[in-house]
């Protein structure tokens, strides 16, 4: 699992169709920086389906790989990466670096 800020939301008008009525969302992975102070971005982004309601900026928890398809809402669908959790604080080396509401 790794930590991402949702970047925004992706529309398909085609798809199969275990994919119909999927949330798909921009996901752009964090890193913690050298220091254990902030997280920084990574500059890359990519799709992963949204399972909990996740919206645009929130800082979420998220799944890859065989692991993606053991919710509810990715049972059987061609899916790699899921969104499982918003997260509400990271606490690194003892430092809290992010709490939801005042680092967003």
């Amino acid at each position: 699992m790794f930590i991402a800020r949702v970047r925004g939301n992706v529309v398909t008008t085609q798809k199969v169709i275990k994919m119909t009525g999927r949330k798909l969302l921009l996901i752009e992975p964090l890193r913690v920086d050298d220091n254990g102070r902030k997280m920084n971005p990574t500059g890359r982004c990519f799709v992963a389906v949204d399972s909990i309601g996740a919206g645009t900026d929130d800082l979420v928890l998220v799944t890859q790989g065989s692991s993606a398809r053991m919710t509810e809402t990715t049972a059987d669908a061609p899916v790699d990466a899921v969104v499982v959790g918003i997260v509400d604080t990271v606490t690194v080396l003892g430092g809290l670096i992010y709490r939801k509401g005042q680092n967003d």
